[in-house]
């Protein structure tokens, strides 16, 4: 797969998995119980991070708001504050995406591109967790008040909100991933010496290997001057 696919894919997987975490915090069905009768469901109680509804066997429902931040449970303000994060994370890590992707035209150069999509990578993978956290949390709060047989209260089940938020977070930790595998790309792509010029770099250490040995070859091949030869004569005022 070649890089400029597989960011679309990333892309792709992400911005999903971004909408999906953001359609859980309006979602109403974060824990739901419900009261059954001899034939029909007289009452349903659900709540999310915002505030706990009943709708009877007719259809109505009646909702009634937090009163007051300071006054929820610890794992309530927790969530809420995790859940806030990952949207917003989202929001800049599409931008950067969008900017560092190498199908736009904006952004630079290649490896400046590569390090603001993966920027963005780690950006998606921040919010995975940060989702995966919250509903992670939310859900081990309603489990161990389900499975403890000393909790009198109302007890609730795994809402749809959950189950959404779970899959939002692992699109967004894949796609944040494959944006992230664009750096070591970049990185290594990148070169101090401009092609054309590293081609005629090369090519002179090439013809200066291939000289050097003919060079000295040649050398070896010299005889040496010969000074025994009869052939040469002296006279006497050869040493004057």
């Amino acid at each position: 797969m070649s890089s400029m696919a597989r960011e679309i894919l990333a892309f792709i997987l992400t911005t999903s998995g971004w909408v999906l975490v953001s359609s859980t915090l309006p979602t109403d069905y974060w824990k739901v119980s419900s009261i059954d009768g001899t034939v029909i469901t007289t009452a349903t109680f659900w709540s999310n991070l915002w505030k706990t509804c009943v709708t009877d066997s007719t259809g109505v429902s009646n909702c009634k708001d937090f009163p007051s931040m300071l006054a929820l449970d610890g794992y309530i303000q927790v969530c809420r504050g995790l859940m806030i994060a990952a949207v917003c994370l989202g929001f800049f890590g599409s931008i950067f995406a969008l900017i560092g992707m190498k199908c736009t035209k904006i952004g630079g150069l290649d490896q400046t591109k590569a390090r603001i999509v993966s920027f963005a990578g780690v950006n998606f993978v921040c919010l995975g967790l940060c989702s995966l956290t919250a509903c992670s949390l939310y859900a081990h709060r309603i489990t161990s008040e389900f499975f403890d047989p000393m909790f009198v209260a109302q007890k609730y089940e795994l809402g749809a909100a959950l189950f959404i938020g779970w899959a939002g977070s692992t699109l967004c930790i894949l796609g944040g991933a494959l944006f992230c595998l664009s750096l070591s790309e970049g990185m290594s792509s990148s070169s101090p010496y401009p092609s054309d010029r590293r081609a005629f770099v090369n090519s002179g250490v090439s013809a200066m290997s291939r000289a050097a040995p003919r060079s000295q070859s040649s050398q070896a091949r010299r005889p040496p001057p010969d000074y025994t030869s009869p052939s040469q004569h002296f006279d006497k005022n050869a040493y004057v």
